[in-house]
């Protein structure tokens, strides 16, 4: 291995070497936040373009908002799919093969010639949306419980930097290259073969590079009886029944579901309120994608040092706030007139809303460990399901204000939702007492600890998780 390694956890790598791209840790790393990028690259590729859709299709706003909801709602059913299938067959397959079958719809956006139509094609592009959930299974699935928090949170940070880049890629690069040589309806009708053979391409290629954890991959594990089969139903059930994957559902909805109607909507916004060109709006939306760069990350390594100081609670806490101050970015953004102001505050938004989104993903390895890839899938469709809620406001209300303001007050209903949040041997917001084990984990000198189950089938002897 070219990583430190625990031989108590799996063979987990201990240590996170961003410059490295060695077999197995590594790779899985960056080949996880890779495909989350692209993934998130051509969900997103046609939303800039999307006003110059409007004008070739005479389609209505509300068209446009049905095929924005449409986009966000495919993907909610996967992923609560793909989570216990994670547990079942492992996150590289499931990643390669989701990444291909989305590509093709991409590819073949530009042929659409109706309202219908567009939407129907972008719900099924939304299907590439559930590979977060296969994103953070896999991370989690390489690194020792010290350092899976912030990997997770890198990895899912820097694939949703996707979102920003295809804004300011698709809007202000490629589509006006395109126009240079062609009519702005056959440029926007084209332009998305190109993040679609990339897709495909990178779907692709990790199914032959990577493995799905550090001993190799599940399939071999199983035939030479290293690993046991998993009951992917009893995985689910499990986690479902969790009250706690609930309230992390709805607060996740709050945080990734802002992004995905941000990512709507926000090039819209800016031609539409600060009368931009399309490829301004475009550049000026991207910055909020392009806060993953760092704001998620640090929401998950807030998360894990507040845990190293507090235990369980800590790591509440800083969800908590981290919802509340996203909720009053909301309501300020909503209310800016001038366009220097309403990016400076996008800026601080967007930052908040990332960070939560780490800070949730702290969270919940901690719920009930051997069904961790459901809770995730569950937890990951609670952003989707925000999306769409956000998405009909959009839609049906004649105000756009009256819209961030419902947004707004959503968040914060969600930020008190983490009072109710208990879960077994871990100190809560409002009391309770972290079990021996969890306080003497967490109170080891500077370490951030993180409750990731090992590998089921491998030394875990809990049967009621096997098939």
């Amino acid at each position: 291995y070219a990583c430190k390694v625990d031989p108590n956890q799996n063979d987990k790598s201990s240590e996170i070497k961003l410059c490295n791209f060695s077999r197995p840790h590594m790779r899985a790393f960056h080949c996880s936040w890779w495909t989350f990028f692209v993934a998130f690259f051509i969900w997103f590729a046609i939303a800039p373009l999307l006003s110059e859709v409007r004008e070739t299709l005479q389609i209505s706003k509300q068209d446009i908002w049905t095929s924005n909801i449409c986009s966000v709602a495919g993907t909610i059913i996967m992923r609560f799919i793909l989570g216990p299938l994670c547990d079942k067959y492992g996150a590289r397959i499931l990643m390669g093969t989701v990444l291909m079958c989305a590509s093709i719809p991409c590819a073949l956006i530009g042929l659409v010639n109706s309202a219908t139509e567009l939407a129907v094609t972008r719900f099924f592009i939304g299907l590439g949306g559930s590979t977060f959930v296969m994103c953070q299974y896999w991370s989690t699935s390489m690194f020792t419980k010290e350092v899976a928090g912030t990997a997770n949170a890198l990895v899912g940070g820097w694939g949703n930097l996707g979102g920003g880049v295809t804004q300011l890629v698709m809007g202000s690069v490629l589509f006006p290259l395109f126009k240079t040589g062609m009519s702005a309806e056959r440029a926007w009708r084209t332009v998305s073969i190109v993040p679609a053979c990339v897709g495909f391409l990178t779907g692709f290629t990790i199914l032959k590079i990577s493995d799905d954890c550090p001993k190799g991959n599940y399939k071999e594990m199983k035939e030479k009886g290293i690993m046991q089969e998993i009951s992917a139903s009893a995985s689910f059930r499990d986690g479902a029944l969790n009250f706690n994957t609930w309230l992390l559902f709805i607060q996740y909805g709050c945080c990734f579901g802002v992004e995905l109607t941000m990512n709507n909507a926000s090039a819209s916004y800016f031609k539409e309120t600060f009368n931009q060109s399309t490829e301004s709006a475009a550049a000026i939306a991207s910055i909020f994608g392009w806060m993953n760069l760092f704001a998620r990350g640090v929401g998950g390594f807030t998360s894990d040092k507040l845990n190293a100081k507090m235990g369980m609670r800590g790591r509440l806490m800083c969800q908590a706030v981290l919802l509340a101050v996203e909720a009053v970015m909301v309501l300020i953004f909503s209310q800016t007139k001038s366009l220097g102001l309403a990016i400076f505050i996008l800026v601080i938004f967007s930052s908040f809303v990332q960070a939560a989104e780490g800070s949730t993903y702290g969270i919940v390895p901690y719920v009930n460990p051997p069904a961790t890839g459901s809770i995730a899938g569950i937890v990951g469709a609670g952003g989707n399901c925000g999306a769409v809620a956000f998405g009909l406001c959009f839609r049906q209300l004649p105000k756009i204000g009256t819209a961030f303001n419902i947004m707004g007050f959503s968040i914060i209903g969600s930020a008190v939702l983490t009072f109710l949040i208990s879960i077994k041997g871990h100190r809560s917001i409002l009391g309770g007492e972290d079990s021996e084990i969890n306080k003497a984990a967490w109170q080891r000198s500077g370490t951030a600890t993180l409750a990731v189950p090992e590998e089921k089938g491998f030394d875990d002897e809990d049967d009621e998780a096997r098939a």
